[in-house]
C-alpha cells in the first residue's frame, strides 16, 4: 500500500518560509526517494500577502492562524521570527505533530527548554534548522575527523561575519529587539557557529565546559521609514551587534567563535577551522564547495573540491565538479527531516541539540554581564 502524501504546513513566508518552500519543491526532482509530500497550508497575518506567496509557493490552502493549520497537517514548519517559536511549536508538540524549527530555538533558555522537553514529552522526531550541518564538505570534513585524520583535536575557530547593519541608517527589523529575537550577532549568526562546531568536533573534544563572552552594540537606535521612504521614528536597538567568546572543552581543546553585522566588505563570510596534532582543516560558506586540508607531511594546505559522486548528498545532483550553492543545503535538511518523520526515526540536530547551543549562547551573554568567566555545570 502506498503511504499517503505528508501534509506539510509552513509558518512564515518570507526569508526561510521561501528557503524551505524551495527545498520542498526540489525534494521529489532530485530526492526520489524522498518520502511523498503535500504543501497543505501556508501560515501568516497578511492575508493579501500570504495568498500571493501560497500561489507562488505551491501550498493548497492558507491560514491566519497557527492553530487552524495544526488540525490539517501531518508536518509542522516554524519558519517565524523568535519570539513565535516556542507557542506553536510546543502546541503541535502535544498534537502529536512533528515540528522542524528556525533556529535558534527561543529567545530565551526558559523558552528553548520547554520546547526541549514538549519534544519528548510526544515521542516524535523534531529539528533544530541549522542547514549547515548538511553542506557536502562539512560532511566530508566531519568523516576526516571521525577518521582520526587530524589526531587529537586541540582547537576549534568559528567566525560568522556580515555587513548588512554597517550603515547606521540602515532600517530598524525585529532581529534588533530583544524581547523578538532574543539576541543579536549571537543567536542569529553565533547559533551556527556554535552548532557546527559540536556537530565537527564534539564527539572528539566532549561539551563546553566554561566560557568567557563580550557582546558590543555599535548603534543604539535605528530609523524606521514609512512608505515614501521618509523616516518616520528611531527605534532602539536592544541586541548585540556583534560577540566574541572564547570556550575551554572537557578535553582542554580550546575554541575562540565570534560574529558580527558590522564587518565592511563581508556579505555571508562563516568560516571554521579544526586544529590536531596531525593536521587541519579549514572551511569557508562563500566557498561551499571547497575543503582546505592539512595532513601528513604536507608543507601547506589542499583545496578539496568536494563535488565527487561518492561526496556526501553529490550523487543526487550534478557530474562531478559541477558546484551546488547555498540553497540546496535546505534540501538535505528536508530530505533528512521528512525522511526521518516517515520513518518513525530520529533526525539531529533536534530540539535537544538546539537547546544545548541555547545553554552557551546564554552563559555567553551571562558571561558579558558579569565580567567573568562562567561555567556550563
Amino acid at each position: 500500500m502506498t503511504q499517503q502524501p505528508l501534509k506539510i504546513g509552513v509558518l512564515g513566508y518570507r526569508f526561510m518560509g521561501k528557503a524551505h518552500a524551495n527545498a520542498l519543491a526540489r525534494l521529489p526532482m532530485f530526492f526520489p526517494d524522498a518520502p511523498d509530500i503535500e504543501r497543505h497550508t501556508l501560515v501568516g497575518r497578511d492575508e493579501e500577502a500570504l495568498a500571493e506567496a501560497a500561489e507562488r509557493f505551491g501550498f493548497a490552502h492558507t491560514a491566519t492562524d497557527w492553530e487552524d493549520a495544526l488540525e490539517e497537517v501531518d508536518v509542522f514548519y516554524n519558519l517565524g521570527p523568535n519570539h513565535v517559536h516556542a507557542e506553536p511549536s510546543i502546541a503541535a508538540l502535544e498534537a502529536g505533530v512533528p515540528v522542524l524549527c528556525e533556529k535558534p530555538l527561543a529567545p530565551t533558555l526558559e523558552e528553548a527548554g520547554a520546547m526541549r522537553d514538549a519534544a519528548a514529552d510526544a515521542d516524535v522526531p523534531t529539528g533544530t534548522a541549522f542547514n549547515y550541518r548538511f553542506v557536502p564538505a562539512i560532511r566530508y570534513a566531519k568523516g576526516l575527523i571521525e577518521d582520526g585524520e587530524l589526531g587529537e583535536i586541540r582547537q576549534v575557530r568559528g567566525r560568522y561575519l556580515q555587513d548588512w547593519l554597517v550603515d547606521p541608517e540602515a532600517p530598524w527589523a525585529w532581529r534588533m529587539d530583544a524581547d523578538l529575537a532574543g539576541s543579536g550577532a549571537l543567536g542569529d549568526l553565533g547559533a551556527h557557529t556554535i552548532d557546527l562546531a559540536d556537530f565537527l568536533v564534539g564527539d572528539e573534544v566532549g561539551e563546553i565546559d566554561r566560557v568567557s563572552g563580550h557582546l558590543e552594540t555599535f548603534v543604539d537606535e535605528r530609523p524606521v521609514y514609512d512608505d515614501d521612504g521618509a523616516v518616520d521614528e528611531h527605534r532602539d536597538v536592544t541586541v548585540d551587534d556583534a560577540y566574541t567568546a572564547q570556550v575551554a572543552y572537557e578535553s582542554g581543546a580550546m575554541g575562540s567563535f565570534e560574529a558580527t553585522r558590522f564587518a565592511t566588505g563581508h556579505k555571508n563570510d562563516h568560516t571554521i577551522e579544526v586544529h590536531g596534532s596531525e593536521g587541519s582543516l579549514k572551511f569557508s560558506l562563500e566557498r561551499l564547495n571547497e575543503l582546505e586540508v592539512l595532513s601528513g607531511d604536507a608543507r601547506g594546505y589542499e583545496t578539496v573540491l568536494v563535488t565527487d559522486e561518492t561526496d556526501p548528498y553529490v550523487d543526487h545532483w550534478w557530474p562531478p565538479g559541477h558546484v551546488i550553492g547555498w540553497e540546496h543545503t535546505f534540501v538535505h535538511e528536508n530530505y533528512e527531516f521528512l525522511t526521518a518523520v516517515a520513518e518513525g526515526g530520529e533526525f539531529e540536530p533536534s530540539f535537544a541539540d538546539g537547546y544545548d547551543v541555547q545553554r552557551v549562547l546564554d552563559a555567553i551573554e551571562e558571561s558579558d554581564e558579569r565580567g567573568a568567566w562562567v561555567s556550563l555545570d
